[in-house]
């Protein structure tokens, strides 16, 4: 499968939370915090899941909007970051076995890439903590370009490599990956490990 594979596919372009670092958990504690923090109502687990690889400013306002306004949404935005940094990224958050998947499609010739709704200091922090940073030719962050599910951030990337959509597969965690992919025209694989389960990819 690895050789038929290799023969379609140049470039895989990888989203990062839920997808290859076990974070989802984390990312939706703090979510939940934010909004106890400034008395707003506390989104259940999936509806917080279910903004993650938004942006941070979309997923408040997607999350608070209209009962936050945008002084109020800011703060939110302030207090979830400030709780997110507090718990630094190492390697042994990626899921089982994905270091070495990494080192092993990187070794076999595949160029690969990161497409996340982080920001670009919060991405910078997790290559580093995680080590992995050597492993991507390019990365695309939500505050450097247009958030999830807008195709801008992929077709930078192809921009980048110079490798056409129909040799390139995304692989992520949530809706929000896989419309993305949709709207870039590119090739896309969902995982069940993150933000949404399998039945929701087999009900979409």
């Amino acid at each position: 499968m690895n050789i038929i594979m290799r023969e379609a596919i140049d470039l895989i372009i990888f989203d990062w939370d839920g997808t290859l670092i076990d974070s989802i958990d984390w990312i939706t504690h703090c979510l939940q915090n934010a909004a106890r923090q400034y008395g707003c109502h506390i989104p259940e687990r999936q509806a917080a899941k279910d903004v993650i690889g938004l942006s941070i400013d979309k997923a408040m306002h997607k999350l608070f909007f209209p009962e936050a306004d945008s002084e109020k949404l800011e703060r939110l935005v302030s207090y979830y970051s400030h709780e997110y940094f507090s718990k630094p990224p190492s390697r042994e958050d990626l899921f089982e076995g994905v270091y070495d998947m990494l080192v092993q499609l990187k070794n076999t010739g595949y160029q690969l890439a990161v497409a996340t709704g982080k920001t670009r200091l919060g991405l910078n922090e997790a290559l580093a903590g995680t080590g992995t940073a050597e492993l991507f030719c390019t990365t695309r962050c939500s505050d450097e370009t247009a958030s999830k599910p807008n195709p801008k951030m992929l077709n930078e990337i192809l921009a980048h490599t110079n490798i056409p959509k129909e040799r390139t597969l995304m692989v992520g965690d949530s809706a929000h990956d896989l419309q993305m992919a949709m709207n870039a025209e590119i090739a896309s694989i969902a995982v069940a490990c993150g933000a949404h389960s399998q039945d929701f990819f087999t009900a979409i």
